[in-house]
């Protein structure tokens, strides 16, 4: 008995040592799972903009690209790249290459000077809106949805009344659901009237009706309110060209067509400003959402490829925060 007692405890022995062993390799391999990492989130990690930097525009860092760019040893390479920041900025393939023939024409002053100047002249100088008619000034503003059009009138509107304008809104986006509330809401910011209809009713009614009432009341400028037009639907594209014509035929004068366009859009911002202006012939642009991370070469695009003005950019979400297009300040913020 005394050997087979010898192996028993032998083998309880072995037992118990090998649960040890197990026990402290998982203790081990609990404590390395657990180890602390650094945190992505952690003040080391955390990438922010600049102090002092202007968002919008310039929260791409173009102007150090540039820089960047023209520090290639190789003169194809360096134009090369120069091209490639353009293009992602969504300056377009149109504006860039005229944008590179003039860098090229001056090679060898300071890259982003040259290119600050040059923005300014493609730009061209302020253009204001036109507000000379004789009578009822009629501006029309058309946009896809989402571009922030109806709030954008809202803040014209609001601009227009300081300026010492009697203003009228028309609600003519009788499709989206609660638009008419919303630009009601903005008519009592503003104080300006509004004249609109029932969800769902004729858009050229109540744009026939709000040049009428507008005109009883010796009103300066009226502001219609289109729906949010897909560039692609053609046929909603040719009512927004049945509600200028009922406009006109009403006794109005439509001495403004602006275009609402989301500084984020990109290149398709293009192909909705060839759409629209050849429905309703669009005279100016508007640039909303220009404080969030738009690069903001789109302004370039649009003018150069449309030769459209830019009027105002959008600034904010407040009834002060829409400002006259300027383009040095642009440039400045597209290159900061």
């Amino acid at each position: 008995m005394a050997p087979l007692l010898v192996v028993a405890v032998a083998f309880v022995v072995v037992v118990v040592l090998l649960l040890v062993v197990f026990a402290r390799r998982g203790k081990g391999g609990a404590s390395t799972a657990t180890a602390p990492r650094p945190s992505r989130s952690s003040p080391s990690t955390v990438r922010t903009a600049p102090a002092g930097s202007a968002g919008g525009f310039g929260s791409s860092g173009l102007g150090a690209r540039v820089r960047a760019a023209f520090g290639s040893s190789a003169d194809g390479d360096r134009w090369a790249a120069l091209e490639d920041v353009l293009l992602k900025a969504d300056v377009g393939p149109r504006a860039t290459a005229d944008l590179l023939a003039r860098l090229r024409a001056r090679d060898g002053s300071d890259p982003v000077d040259v290119l600050r100047e040059e923005i300014v002249a493609v730009l061209g100088p302020v253009h204001t809106v036109d507000l000379d008619a004789p009578g009822l000034d009629v501006i029309l503003v058309v946009g896809v949805n989402g571009s922030g059009k109806t709030t954008t009138i809202g803040k014209l509107a609001a601009r227009l009344v300081r300026e010492g304008k009697r203003v009228s809104l028309a609600a003519a986006d009788t499709f989206r659901a609660a638009a008419g509330e919303q630009l009601e809401v903005w008519a009592q910011r503003s104080g300006a009237t509004l004249v609109s209809q029932e969800r769902g009713a004729d858009p050229s009614a109540v744009a026939f009706d709000a040049v009428t009432s507008a005109t009883a009341r010796q009103v300066d400028v009226l502001l219609v309110d289109t729906a949010g037009r897909l560039h692609t639907k053609e046929p909603l594209m040719q009512e927004l060209a049945k509600v200028k014509r009922v406009i006109e035929k009403a006794g109005g004068t439509v001495t403004e067509t602006l275009l609402v366009l989301d500084a984020q859009t990109g290149q398709n911002g293009i192909a909705q400003a060839r759409a629209f202006t050849e429905a309703v012939d669009v005279t100016g642009v508007i640039l909303t959402k220009t404080d969030g991370s738009a690069r903001g070469g789109i302004v370039l695009a649009v003018r150069e490829e449309l030769d459209l003005p830019i009027r105002y950019v959008g600034i904010g979400e407040g009834p002060d925060d829409l400002r006259p297009f300027d383009p040095g300040a642009f440039a400045d913020r597209l290159l900061a």
